[in-house]
């Protein structure tokens, strides 16, 4: 028995026209903000400020930075400047004496040895990883 696979289940419904709800409820929302300037403001402010609310209102329905929200994204954006930052490449500091450090007495030094390299091993292990013989 065959059944219909539902396809493009990311993509948000239609409600009106090729609005989203989200859409619309943005469009109602600078509705409101325009009408209250509108009631508070004389008519050259009204147009002096409906100008950037209404861009920061379509910015906010209809722009959509590496497909996601326009609220989102700046979301993430100021969280990204509030939050610690984590440095996963950075070595953690020991907490125990290091191999270096100076013995109870004082008097010697615990150092680890240095193994000595010269050309022809260098040569033989760039040889080895380029894994020609």
């Amino acid at each position: 028995m065959m059944f219909n696979v539902p396809q493009f289940i990311d993509v948000e419904d239609k409600i009106a026209g090729p609005l989203t709800w989200k859409q619309i409820l943005w469009m109602i929302g600078m509705g409101a903000v325009l009408l209250t300037f509108y009631n508070i403001f004389d008519p050259v402010l009204f147009f002096i400020s409906a100008i950037p609310v209404t861009l920061l209102f379509v910015l906010l329905a209809f722009y959509r930075p590496n497909g996601i929200s326009l609220i989102t994204f700046a979301m993430h954006g100021f969280l990204f400047l509030f939050e610690p930052k984590i440095s996963v490449w950075e070595r953690p500091i020991q907490q125990g004496p290091s191999p270096r450090a100076v013995s109870d007495e004082g008097s010697q030094k615990v150092e680890t040895p240095h193994k000595k390299f010269n050309a022809k091993e260098a040569h033989e292990l760039a040889t080895l990883i380029d894994g020609r013989e």
